[in-house]
């Protein structure tokens, strides 16, 4: 069964597995996210991402938390070798820095999400989740460097590309854009416009569609590029 259907949702808490080189950061993040109502449970350890590819085949993980930078094999490495298996979990990013370099090498590299180790917790699960519904995500910080990253050397014309784009939307799209590009996740973006969040979800999903892109993350960069 796809670790990404629905009826691996009905089957109870999200399976999460922790690769990080710092025993400590995993002991603190199994005690952060394995609360009775988080809806999170620890399923597996390593300490590094040479190990993180047998973790994987022997828990099952939903999520994988991996740390960017390891000895031997850094996140990054260990995140591309994970996403070009069969059936392979969702990775999230964890750091305690936001370069725009490693984050946008670990984008390329297929991470669905970033987090910075010092999110609060309470975000930090509603992200997990989120990720494990299928979205990508980042930490607001995060996406500010990645769109400063892929805008630094924007002209003139992309600006007016990315406006004549944006254009097709209506004006419940345009908002629901607009708070993709603020970082706010689908129930964030649903809480401030009043709509549920499957809603969110339907819309984001047209307009991802008919803009033709494939992310969260291209999406906030469009909005940013069309100032």
């Amino acid at each position: 069964m796809s670790k990404n259907t629905d009826e691996h949702d009905a089957e109870g808490p999200v399976a999460v597995a922790v690769v990080d080189d710092d025993a400590l950061v995993r002991s603190g993040l199994r005690l952060l996210l394995e609360g009775p109502t988080s809806g999170i449970r620890i399923v597996g350890e390593a300490s590094d991402g040479d190990e993180a590819t047998d973790l994987v085949a022997e828990c099952d993980p939903r999520i994988v938390l991996m740390d960017i930078r390891m000895a031997r094999m850094d996140g990054i490495e260990a995140t591309r070798r994970l996403l070009a298996g069969d059936d392979p979990p969702r990775v999230i990013m964890l750091t305690t820095f936001d370069a725009d370099d490693m984050v946008l090498r670990a984008l390329v590299a297929g991470a669905h999400g970033f987090l910075l180790k010092d999110t609060a917790p309470g975000r930090m699960i509603e992200m997990i989740h989120a990720v494990a519904s299928g979205e990508y995500t980042l930490s607001p910080s995060v996406l500010r460097s990645v769109i400063t990253a892929a805008t630094s050397e924007m002209t003139d014309p992309r600006r007016v590309e990315a406006r004549r784009a944006l254009e097709g939307l209506n004006r419940r799209e345009h908002e629901i854009a607009l708070g993709v590009a603020e970082g706010l996740s689908n129930a964030q973006i649903a809480g401030r416009m009043y709509l549920s969040v499957p809603t969110v979800k339907a819309a984001l999903t047209r307009i991802l569609a008919n803009l033709g892109l494939s992310s969260r993350v291209q999406l906030a960069i469009l909005v940013h590029d069309a100032g």
